[in-house]
């Protein structure tokens, strides 16, 4: 017979509608009859029936995610069962659990989740309509995803949102955006009323309720357009001449090539338009900008909020002390103060291999650093040149803003040595190759540039 002690017993994970119990499949119902201790919010616990759940009702503390590990831990070895709203995967509390868990201990049942339903009811595909959830987070994440004629719901927060909505939506120069109500989708008492942003008076009404958004753009409005590429216009920010230009913005960015869920380090943040639009390329991309000016990093703060992106991270204090404890970043950009003692090494020595640092610069002195970086680690040393069209006298001519020089690399992966497939005459190895570091000595002028 074999000693292994058993197997934990698995977690229940059920997802709960508007109509409760009436809305459950077999095998969720068992799930929950059958537990020991059920876990959930105090509504979605009150929609079991008692003479069908008789297991210990516990609910959840606020905050609910640091009480996930300590809940799990303290009735481990009994039947769990845990309730969430619709589908637990889809910003429910199934991610925590598989996080803290593993999925294999887990048993999951879904319910159509509340997006589901409301495609239904608006006859919308689901796969081209954009879902932003603003539970426990800013009404401001809602402004990256407006775009003419796209479709979006936002998932609400409280009976309030739909007011929060309409005043965002005027903000950002959507107001004639029609919006629609949809509270209590599954139940009996499901209800839905629509209207315009612009005109936007209902009362608040259930706390329980998801918004529509058909996006129509006022085009005599005074906001600009903004796309879905980086290179914004530089009128989309509130700035003090700190400001990487729009042209040189859209190279910054294809240099630092992000990909969803990877961290930028901004340092010399600015306005805060290159974290600003790294984060704007993907929901998932985040950034922290490091910013010495208090002034500006509470102005970065306020353009990442009206662009959408307000989970945007701010850091006040001067490089490279304020990145110590700083998350691991998959890409650096250094856009001022470049010649502060140890600030290359620093971010260089923060990034893991394959990770991207590029630096702009428009000094003689701090190009002269970049050439000896590039020398010793290659990468991609270029200039950046843009002219604009300006009128002289009646005539047009060209104005020529300040190059600026741009130094991109990837630090490279070490080298190890793999051995040689079975089939090949003779061994074959690759050197090993250690990047090293050597220290130098760096002006203690911090730049002041506006890239």
């Amino acid at each position: 017979m074999s000693s292994a002690p058993p197997l934990p017993r698995p977690v229940s994970v059920v997802g709960l509608g508007a109509d409760g119990w009436a809305g459950l499949t077999a095998a969720a119902r068992t799930a929950l009859t059958g537990a020991e201790v059920l876990i959930g919010g105090p509504r979605q616990l009150d929609l079991l029936p008692d003479g069908e759940c008789p297991g210990e009702r516990v609910a959840w503390p606020s905050p609910l995610r640091p009480a996930v590990p300590k809940l799990m831990a303290e009735y481990a070895g009994r039947r769990i069962a845990v309730l969430a709203s619709g589908d637990p995967m889809f910003y429910g509390i199934g991610r925590a659990l598989a996080e803290e868990l593993g999925p294999d201990a887990l048993r999951v049942h879904p319910h159509p989740s509340s997006v589901s339903y409301a495609c239904a009811r608006l006859g919308w595909p689901v796969e081209d309509t954009e879902v932003v959830t603003v539970v426990g987070r800013p009404v401001a994440r809602l402004a990256a995803a407006l775009y003419e004629g796209r479709r979006v719901l936002v998932l609400s927060a409280g009976a309030a949102t739909p007011h929060e909505i309409a005043a965002l939506l005027r903000e950002r120069g959507f107001g004639p955006s029609r919006m629609r109500v949809l509270e209590q989708l599954g139940s009996e008492r499901e209800d839905a009323y629509e209207g315009r942003a612009e005109s936007w008076d209902r009362a608040p009404g259930d706390p329980l309720n998801v918004v529509a958004v058909d996006c129509r753009r006022d085009g005599h409005g005074a906001v600009p357009r903004l796309g879905a590429t980086p290179g914004l216009p530089d009128t989309a920010y509130e700035h003090d001449g700190q400001l990487t230009k729009r042209h040189v913005r859209a190279a910054t960015l294809c240099a630092l090539a992000p990909a969803p869920g990877e961290l930028l380090w901004d340092i010399g943040g600015g306005s805060g338009s290159i974290g600003i639009e790294w984060m704007r390329t993907h929901p998932s991309c985040r950034a922290v900008a490091v910013e010495r000016v208090p002034e500006r990093a509470a102005r970065i703060t306020r353009n990442a909020a009206a662009l959408g992106v307000p989970g945007l991270r701010v850091v006040t204090g001067a490089a490279p002390g304020a990145l110590a404890g700083l998350p691991v970043p998959d890409a650096v950009f250094i856009g001022g103060g470049l010649t502060a003692p140890g600030l290359l090494d620093a971010a260089w020595a923060a990034l893991a291999p394959g990770g991207r640092l590029v630096v702009n610069t428009v000094t003689l002195e701090s190009e002269a650093v970049l050439t000896e970086r590039y020398r010793r680690h290659g990468g991609d040393l270029v200039k950046l040149a843009v002219a604009h069209a300006v009128p002289v006298g009646g005539f047009t001519g060209w104005r020529q803003a300040m190059p600026v020089t741009q130094w991109s690399v990837t630090k490279p992966w070490p080298r190890t040595e793999r051995p040689a497939a079975a089939h090949e005459e003779s061994a074959k190895t690759e050197q090993t190759e250690q990047t090293e570091e050597t220290e130098e000595t760096e002006e203690t002028a911090k730049d002041q540039e506006t890239t």
